[in-house]
This record gives C-alpha cells, structure tokens and sequence, in this order.
C-alpha cells in the first residue's frame, strides 16, 4: 500500500466534509438539474442536458477520488513525533543564513499545505531538504531563486 497518505485528524476530516458535502448537496442538486433538463423535451439538441451529465460525470470522478484518499489516509499522533528531527508535523524555525531572516513552518502534508498558515507540504523542497535534520544543522536547499543555505534553530510540536 503505497500510496498511503499522512494527515492531521482536522485535515483528515475537512476530506471527509468535503465529501459528505458532495454526495448530500451537490449530487442532489446535479441529479435535479438533469431531471429539469430531460422534461425540456427532445434529449438529443438539449444543450442543458449535455451540460449537466458532463457536470455529474465531474462530480462523481471527484467523489471516487476524496473515496480512495480518504481509504487511503492514515492519521498520524502528532504526540508521538520525535522532536529531535524534522519530521511530517514538525514545527521548524529556520533562519536563512544569508540574509538573516528567520521563519517557522510546519510540515504537514500536501492536502493541507497553506502558506499563509506558515504550512508547508512535505513535498515542497524547503520540507523535503529539512526532513531528518536536527538543531543547529546546515542545510543547503534548491529553491527557484537558487540554493539557499539554511540553519535549524529549533524543532518543536504545536
């Protein structure tokens, strides 16, 4: 099974929202239409109808797919990392030893990766260079603007 993907319990269940919210609202809603569209009369020159059997086509191939992921998940004790390393739901503070900024991220996975939030996905390569690292380690990361070199100040849970 290697497909398996971590999550946070709340990530775990905004996937599970999101398709309970599919398959109550917005199926009804698209299975409605279709029925609007078919007493429209003649099936074969019935833009409506097209339009909405291609939208359910849509949505049915999204709900198979939030299936198979939430099938898939696996939620990970956030109380049982390991703070020594940078590990998935670690927060790291890094500091870029060339300008001397310094940041905080945490490690989650891709689903839930929000850098506003100071969320970064454990597939970006700023997470996939700090994994495995400790405090007080250098580390040099390929970013699109070049290499950067960064520092690890600290390793901590939220």
């Amino acid at each position: 099974m290697a497909d398996v993907k971590y999550y946070s319990e709340e990530g775990l269940e905004k996937l599970k929202n999101e398709l309970h919210q599919l398959e109550t609202v917005e199926r009804p809603k698209i299975s409605q239409q279709i029925a609007e569209a078919r007493d429209k009369g003649d099936l074969s020159e019935n833009a409506e109808y097209d339009a909405a059997k291609e939208a359910q086509g849509l949505l049915e191939a999204k709900i198979a797919q939030l299936k198979e992921l939430i099938g898939k998940a696996r939620v990970i004790d956030e109380s049982q990392i390991d703070d020594s390393k940078v590990l998935l739901f670690s927060n790291v503070k890094i500091k870029n030893l060339k300008n001397k900024a310094k940041m905080t991220y945490t490690i989650v996975p891709e689903k839930e990766s929000n850098l506003k939030e100071g969320k970064i996905s454990v597939d970006s390569p700023i997470a996939k260079g700090l994994l495995g690292k400790e405090i007080g380690d250098k580390v040099d990361i390929e970013v699109p603007a070049g290499t950067v070199t960064f520092e690890i100040i600290d390793i901590s849970r939220e």
